[in-house]
């Protein structure tokens, strides 16, 4: 991606950030679009059950500061590429090879509207097993802010005698 040049910019954009600042981006508004994805690539990518991305054109994604400050890592097998802040680990960008135009950047970078919710989810068959899947909640007693599932009871082991 070019760093951000002065003249013309788009009257409609949001601008995200890495968790240091270091690389900030900004993205015509809307956003193409946006999707949870479960995969157990971007679980490992992100370090979170699953990632929320918004899918944007190539030609409306400019890197405002911090160019230098991005690595990248290409992964030849899946061919995909990641990028992410060197400085603080944060990752910014996810290209596909089916999808040479566009690029995939974290929700979670911005504080503003993209211009599209995350209405999407893609590959449920490779969640996490532990992942949140909208269980009931409770507080949990003598922690604010704390949300639980309640403790699991425990099956009491079969004996073998139905009648006891």
């Amino acid at each position: 991606m070019p760093e951000a040049r002065s003249g013309k910019t788009s009257a409609a954009k949001a601008t995200g950030a890495c968790l240091c600042g270091a690389v900030q981006i900004e993205i015509g508004v809307p956003a193409f679009w946006a999707w949870h994805d479960h995969s157990r690539a971007s679980r490992r990518a992100q370090g979170c059950a699953y990632a929320t991305y918004i899918g944007v054109w190539k030609s409306k994604t400019r890197i405002v500061k911090g160019s230098k400050s991005i690595a990248r890592f290409e992964d030849a097998k899946a061919r995909t590429a990641r990028s992410f802040c060197a400085k603080c680990g944060t990752p910014i960008f996810y290209e596909r090879p089916r999808a040479p135009k566009m690029v995939n950047i974290p929700r979670a970078l911005f504080d503003t509207r993209t211009g599209r919710e995350p209405l999407y989810h893609i590959a449920l068959d490779e969640a996490a097993e532990w992942e949140y899947r909208g269980e009931p909640l409770k507080p949990l007693k003598g922690f604010p802010g704390v949300m639980w599932t309640g403790a699991k009871r425990k099956k009491q082991p079969f004996d073998g005698d139905v009648f006891a």
